[in-house]
């Protein structure tokens, strides 16, 4: 079916993030205090979930927020050659024009966000929710749709990680795994989305295919 409302993660979903992530991973363990990631594991690493990622890393979840803030304030410091993926513009416009509203709940800062999107699609989004834990989305979303006033049901959140696979289920969202974000694609296809798009060039044309129905399928195990 057609969705009213499409809500985006930032981070690995519509910005190019992810190297820059990786650049500054080891910074980030030697300051908080958990195990660094060799480049030889990282591709092994990206099939993993969230939990599972934190149970490698030694990464208790009490620290989760001060890591965030951490990797917000780098990026916001020295990652301005972090953008947005090239066909994230046309898929962005080609959605609005089609009559979909866009949002965004990420886990970085808005002032990151607006700078990586650029202030014309910036100002396409009906709705923006920044800061929120990997672990918090669920309320987040459930608080766009409601600002929105779509049904939960005629949402759908494009993210790339199991967390927001979590999070847009418990919200009572339809889920579209993308393939080249943060998490390797078959473990988000694993979680049944509703939707799975391999490439960024497909973004706009899987959202607006009526073939994409919710499943109805029950909420996934906290």
């Amino acid at each position: 079916m057609r969705y009213d409302l499409a809500i985006f993660d930032i981070d690995g979903t519509l910005a190019d993030s992810f190297p820059f992530f990786v650049s500054v991973q080891n910074r980030l363990a030697d300051k908080h205090g958990f195990r660094r990631i060799e480049p030889g594991e990282l591709e092994a690493l990206r099939r993993l979930s969230a939990r599972e990622l934190m149970r490698h890393a030694g990464l208790s979840r009490w620290k989760l927020p001060f890591v965030a803030r951490s990797y917000v304030k780098l990026m916001r410091d020295e990652g301005h050659a972090v953008t947005r993926f090239g066909a994230v513009d046309a898929a962005l416009a080609t959605l609005a024009e089609r009559g979909i509203a866009l949002a965004v709940v990420s886990s970085n800062s808005a002032e990151n966000c607006r700078r990586v999107l650029g202030e014309d699609n910036w100002r396409r989004l009906v709705h923006v929710e920044c800061g929120a834990s990997i672990f918090g989305k669920r309320r987040r979303l459930a608080r766009v749709v409601k600002r929105a006033g779509v049904a939960a049901q005629r949402a759908i959140y494009v993210a790339d990680q199991t967390t927001d696979a979590e999070a847009a289920r418990a919200a009572g969202l339809a889920f579209a795994a993308v393939g080249w974000g943060y998490a390797a694609l078959p473990s988000l296809v694993a979680l049944r989305p509703e939707v799975v798009i391999e490439r960024v060039e497909d973004l706009a044309v899987r959202l607006l295919e009526d073939d994409s129905a919710p499943s109805g399928l029950s909420p996934l195990p906290q």
